[in-house]
């Protein structure tokens, strides 16, 4: 079942897979199971995927969500301080990591191999554990593009290469605060990019408490501005998940087949809004196969009713957080 996640064609096929994942989860991961069970939920009457249960993402802080027939030795931690209690995501199948990257990417932006890949994600590289790394590692080993690298600080040494690959089809990753500090150097350097028609920004999300917090919108017309291009795009994933979505502009993401979003009542995580209604968002990711493939976030957003020829799926948008989110998730966890 875990490769046919990827041949996901109709909208049958995802409610098959996804009925027969909570199934194998319910049955394998005993940190689920203890979840369902304490919601007095019987897996045998889950019948449609608005029925299944969505694991608080707070559960990947305190337990390990682990396939129990499986063994794990790595996994993706989560950022922040070293006095915070991060999220660890064991890890039993990097290929099945690898392939969701892969086709993901393949499907919304196209092959890695015919882009160049530079990546301006210092707060990452300075951390051990990070899945974003791993991902622009697997990019930039499929490109196999000399030119390929990551820049912390040196923005100078990230300018020359942009200039230098104008003419090529060029891929920067860089979180939020890293690339406005890029931009404020061009600026108080007075240095100007060549034409930037082939360069695609993918921006990371994140301030960590560097920059000034912004809206995504805000944030997205000043590099439009800056770089001079509409390709500024946004990825959205996180440490508990194996799969991205990718927005191509305005705040707006596509999820792969093997991967959905639901958006749930805050005052009721049981029931779900209509499309245009702001609510706590719910991920369905097929890839999660041997972790948990049902979480709930503690992020905002809402349904866009906007179809895309790329994806069975709706388009969502990302708006914010949850205030005291943690306590919310935490009153349904399993002592």
């Amino acid at each position: 079942m875990q490769n046919s996640i990827f041949n996901i064609q109709s909208e049958t096929d995802f409610q098959e897979a996804a009925l027969e994942t909570f199934q194998f989860q319910y049955a394998n991961v005993e940190v689920y199971k203890k979840f369902v069970d304490y919601l007095n939920i019987n897996p045998n009457e889950v019948k449609a995927v608005a029925e299944i249960p969505f694991l608080p993402i707070e559960m990947f802080k305190n337990h390990q969500v682990l396939d129990k027939d499986k063994t794990a030795e790595k996994y993706f931690q989560s950022s922040g301080t070293t006095q915070m209690n991060l999220s660890k995501h064991w890890i039993a199948d990097f290929g099945l990591y690898e392939e969701s990257i892969y086709k993901s990417f393949d499907q919304f932006i196209g092959k890695p191999e015919d882009f160049i890949f530079l990546g301006l994600l210092p707060s990452y590289l300075e951390r051990d554990n990070s899945s974003l790394i791993y991902m622009v590692n697997y990019l930039i080993e499929k490109s196999g593009k000399p030119e390929n690298g990551y820049f912390l600080y040196n923005h100078e040494d990230l300018f020359e290469i942009l200039n230098k690959t104008s003419n090529k089809k060029v891929i920067l990753f860089g979180v939020s605060f890293a690339l406005l500090d890029f931009l404020d150097t061009l600026k108080s350097k007075k240095l100007q990019l060549n034409s930037t028609e082939n360069l695609i920004v993918i921006e990371t999300g994140g301030m960590k408490g560097r920059k000034e917090e912004m809206t995504k919108d805000e944030l997205l017309s000043i590099f439009q501005k800056a770089f001079k291009t509409n390709k500024i795009y946004s990825e959205y994933s996180m440490t508990e998940l194996l799969s991205q979505a990718y927005s191509m502009g305005e705040n707006i993401y596509d999820c792969p087949n093997w991967m959905r979003i639901l958006v749930r009542n805050t005052e009721d995580p049981f029931s779900y809004m209509e499309s245009g209604r702001t609510g706590a968002i719910n991920i369905i990711d097929l890839a999660n196969r041997h972790s948990c493939s049902f979480i709930a976030t503690q992020d905002l957003g809402k349904i866009i009713e906007n179809p895309n020829p790329k994806t069975l799926n709706k388009s969502f948008q990302v708006l914010g957080r949850i205030d005291h989110s943690d306590i919310r998730g935490c009153s349904l966890l399993v002592s």
